[in-house]
């Protein structure tokens, strides 16, 4: 590949990113931040990361299992075993969800402001049984932390800017593939 092909590369791929941003802002202006892609996600995904951090600014990121979407700016998970992250909370308010399918290799980052609910608030409960609709009695749930989401951006996997002409199905089929697993027939 010559330089002229480097560059033209290059080019191309600043420009979807550019597209890209600007339909992500769009998406986010057109109302809820909670949108539906987002929201659909948020159901598709096993898994999220929340990312906290401490008084001094020291960074922590925990998986959580039980989290759901609560309204058009909130989502909330339960703490089944996350001292650190509710401990940071209380002390820096400022945090970072992300979740992604690992299948499709999309997902959201989204941004907040949290808020630890402790079994003795008048909100535990009803917040409570909403979480309860993904895990039922299995786990404990120690406390309840709601974040007010202030920001939305996609998270793809650069194989979608790199390649634009690949399908959503071409990366699931070759995730499944890599990882020896098949679809679900229902």
């Amino acid at each position: 590949m010559d330089v002229f092909n480097i560059i033209s590369f290059f080019k191309k791929m600043m420009e979807r990113r550019k597209s890209a941003a600007i339909k992500q802002l769009d998406e986010i202006k057109s109302g809820s931040m909670l949108n539906q892609k987002v929201l659909n996600s948020i159901n598709e995904s096993v898994l999220c990361w929340l990312a906290t951090a401490n008084k001094k600014g020291e960074p922590n990121v925990s998986p959580k299992e039980m989290f759901i979407s609560n309204g058009p700016k909130h989502i909330l998970i339960a703490n089944i075993a996350s001292p650190e992250s509710v401990q940071n909370i209380y002390s820096n308010s400022s945090v970072c969800l992300s979740f992604v399918d690992v299948f499709k290799q999309k997902g959201f980052k989204v941004k907040g402001s949290a808020k630890v609910i402790e079994k003795n608030n008048p909100e535990f409960q009803s917040k409570r049984l909403v979480l309860r609709t993904l895990g039922g009695e299995k786990f404990e749930i120690k406390s309840i932390i709601e974040i007010l989401v202030t920001a939305v951006s996609s998270i793809v996997a650069p194989s979608y800017w790199m390649f634009p002409e690949i399908k959503e199905s071409t990366q699931v089929k070759q995730a499944m593939d890599t990882y020896g697993v098949q679809p679900k027939i229902v």
